[in-house]
């Protein structure tokens, strides 16, 4: 089968397409013929080595496609179905090997594409909406790169809670995609210095909490953005990584906290899993969640899409096409 394979850490270019054995599933596993590969930041954080693996290295999290065979042990699926997955590495790959466990069906309505769109950052917006920072009717929360895969659901989902919704983004075009998805103020950081529109639309109060997956550059300012005991959320680092923070800060600026969560934690168990896809994927079914797809581009371009998303290029999901 082909695959992208990393042997050496570095930039784009170090992903190389390569021909490798098809795996075979063991006992409670299944083999799934890959249709769609979701694009996400972790790729990159493992493609440069800021999140260190043992290579050589499939990189790729997500995907979405039919299982092609399943293993002894397996009775809840068969050949032929239309499954998606995340948290599981080796899918820029025309064929991946996943615990049964970790698969959930795909609606009937659904095709491969937004199956791959919807479980990474999906349930990732899920849980920081509702379980990280629980939004709810009346709180005001801030989310950086709202144009971006995350940050389009995340928008749509806090607006399905009530929440009053302010977004930072780079351009105007991504700023029309932000409004469409339900923010209610969206701030060009590019031309605007975010601390102090936040601190004007919020009449100095502050926001509740702030959803950061850019890090370095917005750190600071987003701590300045909160009211005492407001939340930071840091999720990713887009930017780099951030210095690290005397605890004493946290205190001074009104008892705030400060979180970073993984989304692996939110999905450790089979019923939490079911419980965050089946919120994302029928939401998305029912056509109360637009799943956005920015960019496709064939397996073989996988350095390009890298280049893309690593360049602020992109709006909404990035997908690998086997």
């Amino acid at each position: 089968m082909k695959a992208i394979q990393i042997l050496k850490n570095g930039g784009p270019e170090v992903l190389e397409l390569r021909e490798l054995p098809r795996p075979a599933p063991a006992e409670g596993e299944v083999l799934v013929r890959l249709r769609a590969i979701g694009v996400n930041f972790i790729d990159t954080y493992q493609r440069t080595g800021l999140y260190p693996v043992k290579l050589p290295y499939v990189p790729g999290m997500e995907g979405s496609g039919t299982v092609e065979q399943v293993g002894t042990g397996v009775s809840a699926l068969k050949a032929g179905d239309r499954i998606a997955y995340t948290n599981i590495p080796g899918a820029y790959a025309e064929y991946s090997v996943i615990p049964a466990g970790r698969a959930v069906i795909l609606p009937d309505n659904l095709d491969f594409r937004q199956g791959a769109a919807a479980m990474l950052q999906g349930m990732t917006a899920h849980y920081l909406a509702t379980s990280t920072f629980p939004l709810k009717k009346g709180d005001v929360c801030l989310i950086h790169a709202a144009a971006g895969g995350v940050g389009l659901l995340l928008v749509q989902i806090a607006r399905m809670r009530g929440a009053r919704i302010l977004a930072t983004v780079s351009t105007k075009e991504k700023a029309v995609l932000a409004r469409e998805a339900g923010a209610d103020h969206v701030i060009l950081y590019t031309e605007k210095n975010f601390e102090d529109e936040v601190k004007s639309l919020t009449e100095g109060r502050g926001v509740d909490v702030v959803y950061d997956s850019v890090g370095k550059t917005t750190f600071e300012k987003g701590l300045n953005c909160l009211r005492p005991l407001g939340t930071m959320v840091v999720f990713g680092q887009s930017s780099g990584k951030m210095e690290p923070i005397d605890p004493a800060v946290l205190g001074a600026k009104g008892s705030l906290f400060l979180t970073r969560p993984i989304l692996g934690h939110y999905i450790a168990d089979r019923k939490s899993l079911l419980f965050r896809s089946g919120d994302i994927l029928g939401w998305a079914a029912a056509g109360q969640l637009k799943l956005s797809i920015g960019q496709t581009c064939a397996l073989s371009e996988a350095a390009e899409a890298h280049r893309n998303l690593e360049g602020r290029k992109t709006t909404g999901k990035v997908l690998l096409i086997p």
